[in-house]
C-alpha cells in the first residue's frame, strides 16, 4: 500500500476510468492504482460506481455538482497521487451546437485546473472527445493546455483511437497527461497494441444467462422492416435495397443532413462504431443479423465492461452511463504507462500527435481568448 498511487475523480462517470486503473499493472513493480475519493452530479451513475468500485467505502463518492461543491470537502477523504478528468463532453462533440467554452458544459474544466491547484498530485489525466480541438475556432483547446500548464504539470496531449489499444469500437478521445514539473519526468504515450482488432461480433458473443442490463428492446414492426432492408455497415441513408422505390414504406423522411448512425448496423467483422449515451430513434445502435437495437450489455461489452459489472438504473439512464464512460482497456494502457514512467522503465511508445501551442500565438488578436470562458455559478 505503501507504494501504491492513490486515485482521486471529478466527473467519475460509473466507472471506466477507475476500472482501468485499478487493472493496470506493471512486471517488475509493486505500484497499483487504488480509489481514493469520486464525485459526480448523478445519481445512478454515482451508486453504480459505488456498487462497483468501492462498495465497501461507499462515503468516498460524493454526488454532487461540480459548481457547487467545496473541494476542500474531498481532501477530507484522503490526499491523492493522482487526478483523473473527463470533463463534459456535451459542448465539443461533433454532434450539436458545438458551443465549446461558451456553453453551459464547456467551462466546467476550469474546475479540473482548480483542483489540481489544491491538491498538487503527482500526476493527472483529462479525458474529452477528439472534437475539442476544433471549439471556439481552436481557441477552446489552446486556452485549455495553456490553463492546465499554468498549474506546473508537463503536458503530453495526444488524439488515442481506442481500436488500435484493444477496444473492439471506432473511439476517439483526446487524452492529457500531466507530470509535475518537480517530478523531472516526460510521460511518452503508450504505443498501439500489437495486436489485431477486435471486432464487434468477437465483442458481443457469449453473453452469458446471469449479465445484467441485457434486456432486448421492442421494435416497431415498421423498424424491424427497415433494418431487414439495411445490410451490415450501412445506415439508413446509404442502405442499397432499403432505398429502392418499392421499399419506400420503410425508408426514412428526413430533410436536411444526414446522420451516419442513424439505423446503423454494426459490421461483424469490424470494430463498431462510437457508442453514444443519447439520441431518439434510430441512434441506438443496431446488430448486424438480427432486426433490433443493441441491449445495454452489448454496449458495455463494446466499451469493454465485464459482465460482472452491473449498471444502476432505468434503461435509458444506463445507456447514457455506459455511452459517457471512458473504456476501461483503453485507459489501462496508459495507466500502465504512468506507472513505467515512475518506475524509470522504458516501453514502446509513439510520438504525441498534439502539440501544446505556443504561447507567442497568443500574440495574434485574432487568437485572443480574453472573455472565452464563462464559468457557471
Amino acid at each position: 500500500m505503501a507504494n501504491d498511487f492513490s486515485l482521486g475523480e471529478l466527473f467519475c462517470g460509473p466507472g471506466g476510468i477507475a476500472l482501468g486503473a485499478q487493472a493496470a499493472a506493471v512486471e517488475g513493480s509493486d505500484i497499483r492504482i487504488r480509489h481514493q475519493w469520486a464525485t459526480d452530479y448523478d445519481a445512478d451513475t454515482c451508486k453504480t460506481y459505488r456498487n462497483n468500485i468501492c462498495p465497501h467505502n461507499p462515503q468516498s463518492v460524493i454526488e454532487a455538482d461540480i459548481r457547487d461543491l467545496e473541494l476542500p470537502r474531498l481532501r477530507d477523504l484522503g490526499s491523492i497521487d493522482g487526478l483523473a478528468f473527463g470533463f463534459p463532453c456535451n459542448d465539443f462533440s461533433m454532434v450539436g451546437e458545438r458551443l465549446g467554452l461558451k456553453g453551459k458544459y464547456g467551462p466546467l474544466y476550469t474546475y479540473g485546473v482548480d483542483a489540481l491547484n489544491e491538491f498538487r498530485p503527482r500526476w493527472f489525466v483529462a479525458e474529452n472527445v477528439g472534437g475539442l480541438r476544433q471549439a471556439n475556432e481552436a481557441k477552446a483547446f489552446t486556452k485549455i493546455l495553456h490553463d492546465l500548464e499554468d498549474t506546473g504539470y508537463t503536458l503530453t496531449p495526444h488524439l488515442y483511437k481506442f481500436e488500435e489499444y484493444g477496444v473492439p469500437q471506432t473511439r476517439h478521445r483526446i487524452i492529457i497527461v500531466g507530470i509535475r514539473n518537480d517530478e523531472s519526468l516526460k510521460f511518452k504515450v503508450p504505443a498501439p497494441a500489437d495486436a489485431p482488432v477486435k471486432t464487434a461480433s468477437e465483442a458481443i458473443s457469449g453473453i452469458p444467462s446471469w449479465a445484467t442490463n441485457h434486456e432486448h428492446t421492442r421494435q416497431h414492426p415498421r423498424v424491424v422492416g427497415r433494418l431487414k432492408l439495411i445490410d451490415p455497415g450501412e445506415n439508413a441513408f446509404n442502405a442499397k435495397r432499403l432505398n429502392r422505390p418499392e421499399n419506400k414504406q420503410f425508408q426514412l423522411n428526413v430533410k436536411g443532413a444526414h446522420l451516419s448512425q442513424i439505423y446503423k448496423r454494426l459490421h461483424p467483422d469490424k470494430p463498431a462504431y462510437t457508442v453514444t449515451g443519447s439520441g431518439g430513434g434510430g441512434t441506438h445502435m443496431y446488430h448486424w443479423s438480427e432486426p433490433r437495437a443493441l441491449t445495454n450489455r452489448e454496449r458495455a461489452r463494446l466499451q469493454t465492461f465485464p459482465d460482472t459489472f452491473r449498471f444502476e438504473g432505468s434503461r435509458e439512464s444506463v445507456r447514457k452511463q455506459i455511452g459517457m464512460a471512458v473504456p476501461p482497456d483503453g485507459v489501462e494502457t496508459i495507466f500502465r504507462a504512468i506507472i513505467r514512467t515512475f518506475e524509470g522503465m522504458d516501453y514502446a511508445h509513439v510520438d504525441p500527435n498534439i502539440e501544446v501551442p505556443s504561447r507567442t500565438d497568443l500574440v495574434n488578436p485574432e487568437l485572443s481568448l480574453e472573455g472565452l470562458v464563462r464559468k457557471e455559478n
